[in-house]
């Protein structure tokens, strides 16, 4: 999906009006930081289209940390929220399943000397 597409995609999840632009660049900034941060666990790899879902997600989970990043928990009159430390710790078996399907096509092709 293109940057504009996510970016599209992302207001209509988090309830915001296409036609709204103040947050624009606040959520290209989390979609960005968060695709670097997908990057980095996938070894350098291009996230694929079929991990945006992926980004998307984990992109709703640090805008509704805005304002409350370093916090694990918080509790006001009962209500209770709590975050996790790795924002894609939901998303790790997903990660590895797609390294580890890559790896294991990666090792079909080749050579095999006698």
């Amino acid at each position: 999906m293109t940057d504009i597409v996510l970016l599209s995609d992302l207001k209509e999840l988090l309830g915001l009006p296409e036609e709204e632009h103040s947050l624009d660049r606040r959520l290209t900034l989390i979609l960005t930081g968060t695709k670097k941060r997908l990057k980095f666990l996938l070894g350098g790899l291009d996230p694929p289209d079929e991990m945006d879902y992926i980004i998307l997600d984990v992109s709703i989970i640090r805008y509704n940390k805005l304002g409350s990043e370093g916090l694990s928990s918080h509790s006001v009159e009962g209500e209770s929220l709590s975050w996790s430390d790795n924002d894609f710790s939901g998303y790790m078996d997903d990660i590895n399943a797609y390294l580890d399907e890559r790896n294991k096509n990666k090792r079909k092709g080749g050579f095999k000397f006698l």
